[in-house]
């Protein structure tokens, strides 16, 4: 069996700068309006792994389970618990997010515990980042900016998708009845702020840290 090379991305002793940590949003907390329609906040430095393995295998999802106490979703499913969510990607793929400073811990006991089995564990936590969205606004702000259907019919609480967003792609996640997430990847986060702060203009847009 070939050796895997396991290492901490973030070591204790490092800066860690998130996605947006040129926006200034930390500067920005706390100066809209109360009644601002949407409401946005990075959901910053969460560990982010990606699983791979077959859905199917008891063995497999059984150490899934144990490692992070949560069920494998099926197609387009999300399930969450406190700050670790599980993610459908797609018939073999998963995105766990977990939080922050625990995802190395998280990734070795996955490998421990999925020794001998056909899998795929991936930290991919510095390529990418959550924003959160908020307020009665959001579902038509997300209207104006991707062509998927976010009627509560189609896009109930607990589905994701990946899709195009703004011209550029990204996955949307339903985790509230007003409050949905966007998994964005590093390279589109200037772009994806500059564009929401446009679009949610006339609703009113305030930033939470």
């Amino acid at each position: 069996m070939s050796t895997v090379n396991v290492y901490k991305q973030r070591p204790d002793a490092a800066h860690a700068e998130s996605p947006l940590f040129h926006a200034g949003l930390h500067e920005l907390a706390g100066k809209g309006k109360s009644t601002a329609g949407v409401v946005l906040r990075e959901k910053k430095l969460l560990g982010h792994l990606t699983l791979r393995g077959d859905g199917h295998d008891a063995a497999f999802a059984g150490a899934v389970h144990k490692i992070t106490g949560l069920e494998l979703p099926g197609a387009l499913g999300l399930v969450v618990k406190g700050e670790t969510s599980l993610q459908w990607l797609g018939p073999d793929e998963w995105l766990l997010i977990v939080p922050g400073g625990t995802e190395f811990a998280i990734e070795q006991k996955l490998r421990e515990a999925l020794v001998g089995q056909h899998y795929q564990a991936v930290n991919v936590s510095g390529g990418q980042t959550i924003v959160e969205l908020s307020g009665p606004k959001v579902r038509e702000l997300l209207m104006k900016s991707t062509s998927y259907d976010v009627h509560p019919r189609n896009f109930p609480v607990g589905k994701a998708v990946g899709t195009v967003f703004a011209k550029s792609q990204l996955v949307i996640r339903h985790t509230g009845e007003d409050t949905w997430e966007l998994v964005v990847r590093r390279s589109f986060a200037d772009y994806i702020w500059l564009w929401l702060q446009d679009a949610s203009a006339e609703y009113g847009l305030a930033i939470e840290a």
